[in-house]
């Protein structure tokens, strides 16, 4: 197979593959920190990767200035794209901020760039956490 250009790939092909990437990390995450009962997994699941976690996590990473100019490119990709769903539980910008944020992940993974992919991830599991801890103390 010859090498493709990954970037060239359409926003939201880039988040179909992005939003799978993520979860499989974040599931990995909840099982090896001890949880096994499914009905807590997917609740806990959804603090990190609900459209409104997914664009929380975007901004920050942002402010923080964690992502390149080629990054910062893919998110606005899959922000920008033309989508015909829309989420369940956000409005229209947090969703096509979510959007962006899984093409970026699906950019990393599909352009073979893991360790930078899982950086970004642990990154966000750590900010996630961070979060949670906060509103229970």
């Amino acid at each position: 197979m010859t090498e493709k250009n990954w970037a060239l790939l359409n926003g939201l092909a880039l988040a179909y593959v992005g939003d799978a990437a993520y979860e499989i990390y974040i599931r990995d995450h909840l099982v090896k920190k001890g949880q096994t009962r499914p009905n807590q997994l997917h609740r806990m699941a959804t603090h990190f990767v609900s459209a409104k976690a997914q664009a929380f996590l975007l901004h920050a990473m942002m402010d923080e200035g964690l992502l390149t100019e080629e990054e910062e490119s893919m998110y606005k990709r899959g922000r920008n794209a033309k989508s015909y769903t829309s989420a369940k539980n956000a409005d229209i910008t947090t969703y096509r901020t979510s959007t962006g944020f899984e093409a970026l992940m699906g950019y990393l993974h599909l352009s073979g760039q893991k360790e930078r992919m899982e950086e970004l991830i642990y990154w966000c599991i750590e900010k996630v956490e961070e979060k949670e801890n906060a509103k229970k103390s």
